[in-house]
């Protein structure tokens, strides 16, 4: 989807920059969970034409059973700028998780969290602006270089770990699990593993993915319906 040029106008990269930059000093790098984990979430989002389709899937964490799903559509905001993604996302994701009835204690974000070039990517974005534990588990890496620390392999940016890589299937590519907000490496990692099911990318996150393409379906036969 190409952004209008009076979208762009509106739009300061620079002051967006500076706006994570200054978030990415808040962000809380220790663990402040519940002592148990009663309910995850996986949180996606998904686009149709001008609209984002933002999805919560929440599950019970021992059995990754499902418990409730939400969506929410809304307007694009903003433009596609590459580090930029959590202003265009979060407006749908804030949506949908203010509609559940069952809150979740932790939610996985499919993203970046402090493996960012400024330090704010859409999990900690999220976990910010909700006041919630988030953790970013994204595909592909976007900073750092790899260094191996007792066995395990990291990404490191300028001496400092900014994400774990984790193997999740044998065979597939790792992914790449980074501190969202209120919440510690080492507890994201083993989170991210205990929702891993037969699949490279975890339950909760698969269950959201789903739902947002689902939806994104739906829209679709409803728009051509309407033609």
């Amino acid at each position: 989807m190409r952004p209008t040029v009076a979208a762009i106008h509106r739009f300061s990269i620079s002051k967006a920059h500076e706006t994570q930059l200054r978030l990415s000093r808040k962000i809380i790098h220790e663990d402040r969970l519940p002592q148990k984990i009663n309910c995850i979430a996986g949180i996606d989002v998904a686009y149709s034409e001008q609209l984002a389709i933002g999805a919560v899937a929440v599950l019970d964490y021992e059995s990754l059973e499902p418990l409730e799903f939400q969506t929410a559509t809304c307007k694009v905001q903003f433009p596609y700028i590459p580090t930029l993604l959590s202003f265009r996302e979060i407006p749908p994701t804030v949506a949908c998780i203010k509609k559940l009835k069952l809150q979740p204690d932790v939610l996985l974000v499919d993203g970046q969290g402090i493996a960012h070039p400024y330090g704010c990517g859409f999990a900690s974005h999220l976990g910010l602006a909700m006041g919630k534990p988030t953790i970013g588990v994204a595909k592909s890496r976007l900073i750092g270089k790899h260094k191996e620390i007792v066995g395990d392999d990291f990404l490191v940016q300028k001496e400092r770990v900014i994400s774990a890589v984790v193997t999740t299937k044998v065979g597939a590519k790792p992914v790449y699990v980074s501190v969202g907000h209120l919440i510690s490496l080492g507890t994201a990692v083993k989170i991210v593993k205990h929702c891993v099911r037969n699949s490279r990318i975890p339950q909760p996150l698969l269950r959201a993915h789903r739902l947002a393409s689902e939806e994104k379906k739906r829209i679709i036969r409803k728009s051509k319906d309407k033609a």
